[in-house]
């Protein structure tokens, strides 16, 4: 793919307790905050936005890193300069205090803009609540988002901190103590349904993680766990990101049907004015969680 010149998408910022980011909005309706993966806002995770707003729900991109709309496949950017550009996004990421990449336990300092920017987006575009997608090193940011009751469906799409080095880092995720117990006491009251996606050989998603979710979250922890041979075998990098990199958008295909559901908890939590289509099913997928 190409660079996205941004075409379709309206450009703004977001200031709170004094920290100012660019954002990008596309569409009308109930918020969904995409948060993106390392290296940042590629055209795949603007063609998930796109998904998102064609749906009937505004999606609302945070530019956390990198440069909105630069493609870095290296298939077309080169493998030199798309590794470069990869490199000094995660650089970035890994020297700000904004990001807990290691420690456990913990909840990244950027949540609370996170959800300051969600407060914001609900008041302008109404309905029942918003909804966040997270995407590798964001993953966990959308689980700690919901600490917030405005937070309705908050999806996990290969969330990869803190990095799994150790044993207890592979056995937790990216959030504190006080948010998972609000987050749990959401779950226990049947009012939050939390997706998780992944592909079972990701290192940097072990399955300890999701293990750990379901104890904590039980039934409304919802489970999507991929085979290899689901993954995009035109991608660059082994199977990692679902509902970007490694998608094959082909009816059947089970990372399609995995980017089906993501859309089908949005319409269903979101725009309650629509029917549900029920939930699709794959072949190679696992589901767990109501």
């Amino acid at each position: 793919m190409a660079d996205h010149d941004l075409t379709g998408f309206d450009r703004s910022t977001f200031t709170h307790d004094g920290a100012t980011r660019r954002i990008l909005r596309r569409g009308t309706g109930p918020a969904v905050i995409v948060m993106a993966e390392i290296p940042g806002i590629t055209p795949k995770v603007l063609a998930f936005a796109e998904r998102v707003a064609a749906l009937g729900c505004t999606a609302v991109l945070p530019v956390l890193f990198g440069t909105p709309g630069r493609d870095a496949d290296p298939a077309s950017a080169g493998r030199l300069k798309s590794g470069l550009y990869t490199a000094s996004s995660l650089w970035k990421v890994c020297v700000s205090r904004e990001f807990t990449v290691l420690a456990t336990g913990k909840s990244s300092p950027v949540v609370t803009w996170l959800r300051a920017l969600a407060a914001h987006e609900h008041q302008r575009c109404g309905g029942p609540g918003v909804g966040a997608v997270g995407m590798c090193l964001t993953g966990g940011f959308a689980l700690a988002m919901a600490a917030d009751d405005r937070l309705l469906a908050p999806v996990l799409s290969q969330p990869s901190l803190p990095l799994p080095l150790t044993r207890s880092r592979s056995c937790g995720i990216d959030i504190s103590a006080e948010d998972l117990a609000t987050v749990r006491g959401r779950c226990e009251r049947a009012d939050l349904r939390v997706m998780g996606l992944r592909f079972r050989s990701d290192r940097l998603v072990p399955g300890d993680r999701f293990a750990f979710l379901r104890r904590e979250l039980g039934a409304a922890f919802t489970a999507v766990e991929l085979d290899d041979d689901a993954a995009n075998p035109d991608a660059v990098l082994p199977p990692h990101s679902v509902l970007t990199e490694h998608l094959i958008d082909e009816p059947g295909q089970p990372t399609r049907t995995a980017l089906d559901d993501v859309l089908d908890l949005f319409r269903t939590r979101l725009l309650a004015s629509q029917q549900h289509g029920g939930e699709a099913t794959g072949t190679t997928a696992t589901r767990e969680g109501a």
